[in-house]
């Protein structure tokens, strides 16, 4: 892996991280503005708990060494929670700002996993769990 390969890894899945796990505890503890937004999208209280604690799963295993088909799963479900996000503030017609967060996070997802090194990979020779 060439270092400017391991660099742009290593800052997408940092930040990543920090963003997954910000929000996610925001999303734990339920603050009002949080649970007034997603009010506002659709989404009941719960679902907050639901996705804050896989939000902070998701960071321990991406940042966990090996364990490279939980880490795809993991990828996969900040991909759809971003995703998600993006497409509910579409539905509601929310304004421009809203995308912002979700769609920063969708591309440091796909960045990390793009760059993650081989031993994160799933590949014949490491796709033990």
């Amino acid at each position: 892996m060439k270092k400017r390969d391991k660099i742009t890894y290593w800052v997408a899945t940092i930040w990543l991280c920090l963003g997954m796990i910000s929000t996610g505890i925001v999303q734990l503890v339920q603050l009002e503005e949080e649970v007034q937004k997603m009010n506002t999208l659709g989404y009941p209280d719960y679902f907050l708990t639901i996705i804050g604690v896989w939000k902070i799963l998701g960071v321990i295993v991406v940042l966990a060494p090996k364990m490279p088909l939980i880490k795809e799963w993991a990828y996969a479900g900040f991909f759809f929670l971003m995703s998600g996000a993006i497409f509910t503030h579409l539905a509601v017609r929310d304004e421009l700002v809203e995308y912002f967060g979700p769609a920063l996070l969708l591309v440091l997802t796909i960045v990390s996993w793009y760059f993650r090194p081989a031993d994160r990979k799933l590949t014949k020779a490491n796709d033990e769990i």
